[in-house]
């Protein structure tokens, strides 16, 4: 077997970007005992940008509530800098902070509470690292039916939309209603690995960056009405 064989994979790089001192001790400490590499700290928005571009971390810690420049703009703001963008986690005291939905929408990867279990931290960054959403589609239906609101963008995800076969616009309607892959294989009587297709072809598709985002443009194109309960 080749040194290339046995090489570990290289450890994540995150910034930390909260106001308060202790919370970015805090989970820099959790971090870096896990073996994830804190390469940049920042205090507000401003200093979140500035520390993502020159460091170029694959995991961006962000907080919603920062002075100078919120965590919502900074994540916008990121998340429109080029190819090689980093994954985005919101950190909020609410799980259900309207500001949450405005940064998935923009294109965050998931959000944690601040009082999140060292383990379930690590294992986030190390999710949303390899390209995964880190909300459950159920924990994202539930932040799309109490924020979610139609905006001028409609029409144009209509367009999107009609660009899906109609098996690839079943799986996103039920998977906007929380199904996992495993739920979908067993609704349509297909393999996951075939339920993973569809799902890649649609993100793909709409050019979307994960399943959160295509929960939130099912409900933003009317494809899914909030509070109606979709047939299994």
């Amino acid at each position: 077997m080749t040194d290339t064989d046995t090489a570990s994979p290289p450890r994540p790089r995150v910034v930390i970007a909260d106001d308060q001192s202790l919370v970015r001790t805090g989970f820099r400490m959790i971090l870096a005992a896990d073996g994830i590499d804190v390469v940049g700290e920042a205090a507000d928005g401003v200093q979140a940008v500035e520390a993502v571009r020159a460091t170029r971390p694959d995991v961006v810690l962000m907080d919603i509530r920062m002075p100078e420049l919120d965590g919502l703009e900074a994540t916008r703001r990121i998340l429109t800098g080029g190819p090689d963008e980093p994954r985005v986690i919101m950190l909020t005291t609410f799980d259900l902070d309207q500001y949450v939905y405005a940064a998935l929408a923009a294109g965050a990867s998931g959000f944690l509470l601040k009082d999140v279990t060292p383990e379930h931290l690590t294992a986030a960054v190390r999710l949303v690292r390899t390209g995964d959403a880190l909300l459950s589609p159920a924990i994202t239906h539930r932040l799309v039916e109490r924020f979610a609101a139609r905006d001028d963008r409609s029409a144009t995800l209509h367009r999107e939309l009609s660009t899906l076969t109609p098996r690839e616009l079943e799986v996103l309607t039920l998977l906007a209603t929380g199904l996992s892959n495993a739920e979908l294989a067993a609704r349509f009587h297909l393999s996951e690995t075939t339920v993973k297709t569809h799902v890649a072809r649609i993100l793909a598709k709409l050019n979307l960056r994960d399943r959160t985002q295509a929960v939130i443009v099912a409900y933003e194109t009317g494809l899914i009405t909030p509070g109606i309960r979709q047939e299994p």
